[in-house]
């Protein structure tokens, strides 16, 4: 028997209404999602049953915020929030390309699954982004994340996709003013914040350039965020 409340389906739709094929892509991934899920831990089992609300519909949110785009990078992309979400939301423009960047095997490996199922516009890099992100950055309109790292190494992380022009859309909780005034210290950040429409405490922040205050130094350690809460 299914974890997921089918009646979130209808409410997550509502919050962020989609085009009829797009639904049916949305389908087909948080079906194979909930497969894979009883052997690899892709999104937080107790948030399961709010799988449309609390993941596809808080994902689904970043669409509308980015315009008119068709190259995203999606940042430790884990169990597809936001990017496979993204994608299927995507994937009725012809020149749309999504990538998303996720380290661990088996995650790379459903992502993949989900893109090949749900015929998206996905190419799964399967890497630390510290690795890839300047390979990957020219050309990309938006880079997002979610619950990957603390603001200051999430804008690190970020920087080669932002330094190229690509808008940043994060998707952080109600301390995003704690993390921008910590982040201050390192970086001169533009950006602006918008209220989450899945999440009284969540908030997005919309990033439109970053500068390092001082050279940036090689990160040690890799962030992943590879389970969303």
């Amino acid at each position: 028997m299914s974890k997921i409340d089918s009646a979130e389906r209808a409410r997550a739709l509502d919050l962020v209404p989609v085009s009829r094929e797009t639904a049916e892509r949305l389908d087909v991934i948080v079906a194979l999602l909930e497969k894979w899920q009883r052997t690899i831990n892709l999104v937080a089992p107790a948030t399961l049953p709010q799988l449309w609300t609390r993941h596809v519909a808080d994902s689904l949110q970043l669409v509308p915020l980015a315009g008119q785009v068709t190259r995203w990078v999606d940042l430790g992309s884990g169990g597809g929030f936001p990017g496979l979400v993204v994608a299927a939301a995507l994937a009725e423009i012809p020149a749309a390309d999504v990538t998303l960047v996720e380290s661990d095997s088996r995650k790379a490996a459903f992502l993949r699954e989900a893109a090949r199922v749900a015929e998206l516009p996905v190419t799964v890099v399967p890497a630390r982004i510290e690795q890839v992100a300047a390979q990957l950055a020219p050309g990309v309109e938006v880079v997002s994340a979610r619950a990957l790292a603390p603001l200051s190494r999430l804008i690190e992380l970020a920087h080669p996709f932002l330094a190229k022009g690509a808008v940043g859309l994060f998707l952080k909780g109600q301390d995003v003013d704690n993390e921008l005034t910590e982040s201050a210290k390192s970086w001169r950040i533009s950006s602006r914040i918008a209220p989450s429409l899945t999440d009284r405490s969540g908030r997005i922040l919309i990033v439109t350039s970053a500068v390092p205050l001082a050279p940036i130094k090689e990160a040690a350690g890799n962030a992943k965020g590879s389970t969303h809460d």
